[in-house]
Order: C-alpha cells, then sequence, then structure tokens
C-alpha cells in the first residue's frame, strides 16, 4: 500500500463516523484513486467541501489504486467513503470473484457518473480492433483497480485470455501512457471519467497519434455472464487530441460508498451536501456534470443505497424500492 494512503488511512475510519458526530469531531477519509484518473481530483474536491460545509467534519482524501484498493480500505475499517465502479461494488458486496467468501459491508451513498472503458494505443503499435492485442504488450489497469476486473471480462468477450494470450503489464493509466510513449507498451486499458488527463496527454504528445479501439460489441456477452452492469456507450469524437472518429465502447456506472455502519445522520448530510454544493465538484471536474438526481437508481448503483441516502432522495421525491 503508498506511503500516502497508510499514513491516512491511520487516522482515517474514526468510529465517532459510524456512531455520531453532533458533538464530536470527526475525521473522514475519502479513498479515491490514481493521481492521472478522475476519481484522485473529485476526492480532494468531496473532501473539501465536506469539511468546509459539514460541522465537526474534518476530511482528507488521498490517492489509490482504485475501487479494489477502496473497496478493501473500507472492508478494513481504515475509509469511510470511497469511489467504485459498480461492478466491482457488486463484486464486493457479495463476497464473489476478486472478494471471493470476504463480503464488503457497503452500501450506496449516490450514482456519480459514468465510467467509460478506454482502449487506448497510438498509430503504428498494429493495433486496430480488439483481436489485435493478441502478442501485444498490454497494461490490465493496476492490481486493485476496477479497471483491471472491466479489463479481463472485455477480452473474454473477445475470446482472448489475459494470463495467455497478451503480454499483460499491470499499470496506472498514468505509468500506462508513459510507457507507450517510451515505446514500451502497445496498449491499456482505462476505465474512468472523460477527459481522463493521462489520456489526454497521450494524445498531446508531439509526433504520436492517438487511437481509441472500438469495443462496445463486447457489451452484451458480459451482460450475459455478469448482470446488467454495462451498457454501450461513445467518447466523443475530439473529446481526446487527435481523436477523430467516436469511440464505441463499453460503460459502467460510478457510485459513491461508505461502510453500512456509518450513521443515518451522518450519510444523508454527506449527500445533501454533495448534491447541494455540486458546481464546487464540477469546478474541479466537468465530469461532476452528470451528478443528476435521474441517475440515483436500483440498476445504476447495483448495491443497496444506505438508509441515510434513502431517506434524502425520498425527500426529493425518489423511490428507490
Amino acid at each position: 500500500m503508498k506511503p500516502l494512503i497508510k499514513l491516512l488511512a491511520l487516522v482515517a475510519g474514526s468510529w465517532l463516523a459510524l456512531t455520531g458526530y453532533a458533538q464530536n469531531k470527526v475525521n473522514l477519509f475519502v479513498a479515491s484513486g490514481p493521481t492521472a484518473g478522475v476519481y484522485y481530483p473529485l476526492g480532494g474536491g468531496l473532501a473539501d467541501i465536506l469539511t468546509k460545509h459539514l460541522p465537526n467534519i474534518n476530511a482528507t482524501s488521498g490517492s489509490t489504486d482504485g475501487s479494489m484498493a477502496n473497496l478493501l480500505l473500507i472492508g478494513q475499517g481504515r475509509a469511510d467513503i470511497g469511489f467504485t465502479m459498480a461492478d466491482a461494488g457488486w463484486d464486493a458486496y457479495k463476497g464473489q470473484q476478486k472478494f471471493q467468501d470476504k463480503p464488503v459491508p457497503v452500501r450506496a451513498l449516490m450514482v456519480l457518473y459514468p465510467n467509460r472503458m478506454h482502449v487506448v494505443t497510438i498509430e503504428g503499435s498494429g493495433i486496430n480492433r480488439m483481436s489485435d492485442l493478441k502478442g501485444k504488450r498490454v497494461s490490465t489497469g493496476a492490481p486493485n483497480s476496477a479497471t483491471q476486473i472491466m479489463a479481463y471480462r472485455a477480452l473474454e468477450a473477445y475470446g482472448i485470455d489475459p494470463e495467455k494470450d497478451i503480454i499483460r503489464e499491470r499499470l496506472d493509466p498514468g505509468k500506462s501512457a508513459d510507457a507507450i510513449k517510451d515505446r514500451k507498451l502497445d496498449a491499456f486499458f482505462w476505465v474512468g471519467g472523460v477527459p481522463t488527463p493521462a489520456v489526454t496527454d497521450l494524445g498531446a504528445t508531439p509526433g504520436l497519434k492517438l487511437k481509441l479501439i472500438d469495443h462496445s460489441d463486447a457489451t452484451d456477452g458480459m451482460v450475459k455472464k455478469y448482470g446488467p452492469l454495462y451498457v454501450k456507450d461513445v467518447i466523443p469524437a475530439k473529446t481526446y487530441p487527435g481523436q477523430d472518429t467516436p469511440n464505441q465502447i463499453a460503460t459502467v456506472w460510478n457510485v459513491l460508498v461508505a461502510d453500512e455502519k456509518m450513521t443515518d445522520q451522518l450519510a444523508y448530510d454527506i449527500v445533501k451536501t454533495i448534491f447541494e454544493r455540486k458546481e464546487d465538484l464540477v469546478r474541479v471536474h466537468a465530469e461532476a456534470r452528470n451528478l443528476d438526481y435521474k441517475y440515483q437508481t436500483p440498476g445504476a448503483a447495483v448495491i443497496p443505497f444506505h438508509p441515510g441516502a434513502r431517506k434524502y432522495f425520498a425527500e426529493k421525491g425518489i423511490k428507490l424500492n
């Protein structure tokens, strides 16, 4: 685990955060994601908003490997709030796949924004379609990231074994982009908001031409095997430098989750504050514009909503039953 996480996690998971905070100063740790992704800036923005607008709350955020790491931190009592992709959250809640027999007691606070799968390469790599990944040097995401989960499932849908058919690397998006620049990697998977800084940086690199590989036709097979977690989507043309055409992709929702033991009042106040201060998050990253009441559905969140969140949404006329 990264030193920053170790340091911050030691002061996170305060029992007061789970039992009550009205008369007590409470430390909250927000588990975010890689520094080159979208979770990281949003995590910092979220911590700032909660600290500024909720009395007795001192929220901090730090970099992690992503969804799986965040869920593990919550399960260990070392994080109070975390960002996750819905598929990783479902696996953790059910105690399956990478969380086999070790369920994590998480509940959804809110559905955030669509998390879009990127399959990133450059012109000259010899990769024009997903089948061309065979035999190539490909990063499937950091070890404790939900990118790895979704990448494996997408490859499986194309009949590609990530353990045998590719030369697999396990890098975060920033390190993946750098490896492609250095000609040490041919392609990488990344599941995140748009624009993702690492992909933008790669596209803006002189002498390189960014290429995003279509893979939306994997969605049906992924849904058939793993359930209605994924939808067909598009990364619009010009989202990234050098991206001339729309990229046909698979998407999964992002969810903000918390320990199920968090008090109803604290969960309610967190959700209320985030929605009331949405524009503050938009100034941190444009993906926060997708934060909307219409997306607060059991089908998008997958895991059950926290009772405190349910209370807030009920007041807004949203039924989650």
